[in-house]
C-alpha cells in the first residue's frame, strides 16, 4: 500500500456530505497498527509504504530486534521486529503481518501484526504520554490519541527514539572500528616475499582424480546454469555456451578432453572460468575441492614418458602432498588454450556473438571484484579472493590447546606450521553445528598470524560488478567493520554479505592468538 493510496483513503473517510474536504491544514494523519495486544500509530509523513513481509537475509552480530535484510526493488531494507523491540512474546507471521516502511534517515521496515487504518487527528486531540503505565516505555511514545478509529487509546510511537535506543552506536561504530583496524592491517610485505617460493592453486576433481590451476588464471567459479546453448556440429569436447553477465561463455568438458567417461552434470559440478588475455573459457569439472598454497619444491615435472607425445601436454607438473599420498596434477592454462577443443569453443562463441576485443577488454577492467563465496547455514558471505591464503579440508580431530582463547576451536599442523582454527559460526554469534564433509577451513593472514576459520561450505568464486556493491546498514559496532558491505544481486534475488577478514579477530585477542601459533 503506497502513501498516496493511504492518504486518499484518509481523505475520503473524512469528507463532508456534499463531497468537500473538511480536513484542516493542521490536521495530522496517522497509520495505526497492532503489535501484541497494543494499538500504535505513526505519523503518515515518514511512512513510505506498507508491504507484505519479504524474504530476509539474516545478519550475524546484529541487534536481536533485526529480522534481517530484504531486497526492496533493488535497495537493501532492514526489517525490524516491533514485538522483539518491546519484549512482547514471539509470534509466527501470518497473512495479516506487514512491514511498515518508515524513513528515519534511511528506510527501515518495522514488522507489525496487522495494519488497522489511517486516521486524521487534530493536534489538540493528542495528549502527552506521561499518563501511560504498563509494558511500554513512555520515552518511546510521543503522545496518546483517545477514542479514534474505535480504539479507546492509541500510542503514537517515536521511531527515532526506538532506533536510537536499539542501535545507539550505529553511526559512531564505523569510525571507531575503522580506526581500531589499523593495528590489524592487511597482508604485509613479508607475507608477499614468503609467497614467492609458493604456488597458490585452485584444485578440482575430474573422474576421482585431482587437478589444479594457478589461482591467477581463475576468473571465477560458478555453478552450472539452468540453460546451456548447445552448438550444432561442434566437437564432443564442447559442452555449449552459457550466458555470464550478458556475455557468452564457451564451455568445455575436462572429462571429454582427457578421454574419460562422460557423466551428466549435477549439483556438485562447477564451471571454472579461465582467462587468457581477452578470451575466457568455462571448464566443466566434477567438483571444486580446495584452494592450496604449496611450496614449489613439492612440484615435480611430468615424467617424459607421459608428456606431450602421450597426450598430456596440458599437465605442467605433479604436486605431491601428504607425504606423497596425494597427487595433484597441475594444468598449464597457456597450453590448455592451445587445445583444439578450446579453440573450437572460442570460435563457436565468435560465430554466435560478435563481441569485439575492445568490448571484452572493457568488460574485464578492474571495476569488478573477485570474491570467494561461502555459506553459513542458508546465508551467503564473501571475502576478497586475494585475502584467502588457502582453503583446506577440516581434519577429523582438532588438537585442543588448554591455554588458547575461547574463540579457538583447536590447532592443526599445516605443512609443519601451527594453524589456530576458529569456528566462524561462533565468531559471528551463530549456533554451532555438527562437523560435516562439506565444511572447509578458510585460511587468512590476520595481524601477521595465519588463522583458519571453519565455514559450512565454500560455494564458488564470483566476479561482482562494483555497481552491485553497496554499504551495508550499520547495525552494531562489531558488524559495522566486519560486515560493512553487501553485494545486492537483484536480478538473481540474491544478497551476499561481504566480510572484511582483518576484523575477524578482535584487537584484544591478537596477542593470545600469536601465543597459540608460536
Amino acid at each position: 500500500m503506497s502513501t498516496e493510496t493511504m492518504k486518499e483513503h484518509a481523505s475520503s473517510t473524512h469528507a463532508s456530505p456534499d463531497g468537500l474536504e473538511e480536513l484542516a491544514s493542521d490536521t495530522r494523519q496517522f497509520v495505526t497498527f497492532f503489535a501484541g495486544e497494543e494499538v500504535f500509530a505513526v505519523d503518515m509523513a515518514p511512512v513510505q509504504e506498507i508491504i507484505r513481509l519479504p524474504e530476509v537475509v539474516r545478519v550475524p552480530l546484529a541487534p536481536p530486534a533485526l529480522d534481517g535484510l530484504a531486497n526492496l526493488r533493488g535497495k537493501i531494507l532492514p526489517i525490524i521486529s516491533l514485538r522483539r523491540m518491546f519484549g512482547f512474546p514471539e509470534r509466527e507471521a501470518d497473512e495479516a503481518s506487514r512491514a511498515v516502511v518508515v524513513d528515519v534517515g534511511q528506510p527501515l521496515g518495522f514488522v507489525v501484526d496487522r495494519v488497522a487504518s489511517v486516521v486524521s487527528v487534530e493536534p489538540a486531540s493528542i495528549e502527552p504520554a506521561g499518563a501511560i503505565s504498563g509494558t511500554i516505555d513512555t520515552e518511546l511514545v510521543s503522545g496518546l490519541i483517545k477514542e479514534v478509529g474505535g480504539h479507546p487509546m492509541i500510542m503514537v510511537l517515536n521511531f527515532e527514539k526506538l532506533i536510537e535506543r536499539e542501535f545507539s552506536k550505529i553511526m559512531a561504530s564505523s569510525r571507531t572500528t575503522n580506526a581500531s583496524s589499523v593495528a590489524l592491517g592487511d597482508l604485509g610485505e613479508d607475507a608477499n616475499e614468503a609467497q614467492i617460493d609458493e604456488l597458490q592453486l585452485v584444485s578440482f576433481s575430474v573422474a576421482d582424480q585431482e587437478y589444479a590451476v594457478e589461482i591467477g588464471n581463475v576468473q571465477e567459479i560458478v555453478q552450472v546454469p539452468d540453460s546451456i546453448i548447445h552448438v550444432p556440429h561442434s566437437d564432443e569436447h564442447v559442452v555449449g555456451v552459457m550466458t555470464l553477465r550478458s556475455r557468452l561463455l564457451p564451455l568445455v568438458s575436462l572429462r571429454r578432453m582427457f578421454g574419460l567417461e562422460a557423466r551428466a552434470m549435477d549439483e556438485k559440478s562447477r564451471i571454472v572460468v579461465l582467462a587468457l588475455g581477452v578470451a575466457s573459457v568455462g571448464v566443466v569439472v566434477d567438483g571444486v575441492s580446495e584452494v592450496l598454497r604449496v611450496a614449489k619444491n613439492c612440484v615435480e615435472a611430468v615424467p617424459s614418458a607421459l608428456s606431450k607425445d602421450n597426450g598430456l601436454a596440458e599437465i605442467s607438473g605433479i604436486c605431491r602432498l601428504d607425504d606423497g599420498k596425494r597427487l595433484v596434477s597441475i594444468i598449464a592454462v597457456m597450453d590448455l588454450f592451445t587445445n583444439s577443443a578450446i579453440r573450437e569453443a572460442l570460435l563457436a562463441v565468435t560465430d554466435q556473438d560478435k563481441v569485439s576485443d575492445t568490448e571484452l577488454s572493457d568488460e574485464m577492467m578492474d571495476d569488478d571484484e573477485q570474491v570467494v563465496i561461502f555459506r553459513l547455514g542458508k546465508e551467503e558471505f564473501g571475502v576478497p579472493i586475494n585475502s584467502v591464503q588457502e582453503i583446506v579440508r577440516v581434519p577429523e580431530n582438532l588438537i585442543r590447546v588448554p591455554t588458547a582463547p575461547d574463540i579457538v576451536e583447536g590447532i592443526i599442523n599445516l605443512r609443519g606450521s601451527v594453524l589456530p582454527v576458529i569456528d566462524l559460526r561462533l565468531r559471528l554469534g551463530l549456533p554451532a553445528i555438527e562437523r560435516t564433509d562439506g565444511q572447509r577451513i578458510m585460511v587468512f593472514l590476520i595481524a601477521d598470524v595465519r588463522t583458519g576459520f571453519i565455514v559450512d561450505q565454500v560455494a564458488e568464486v564470483l566476479k561482482i560488478a562494483s555497481a552491485n556493491i553497496e554499504a551495508a546498514p550499520q547495525l552494531s559496532q562489531d558488524q559495522a567493520g566486519l560486515l560493512s558491505r553487501m553485494a545486492n544481486l537483484a536480478k538473481q534475488s540474491r544478497m551476499v554479505q561481504l566480510l572484511d577478514p582483518k576484523f575477524l579477530i578482535k584487537a584484544q585477542d591478537v596477542e593470545s592468538l600469536i601465543g597459540v601459533a608460536a
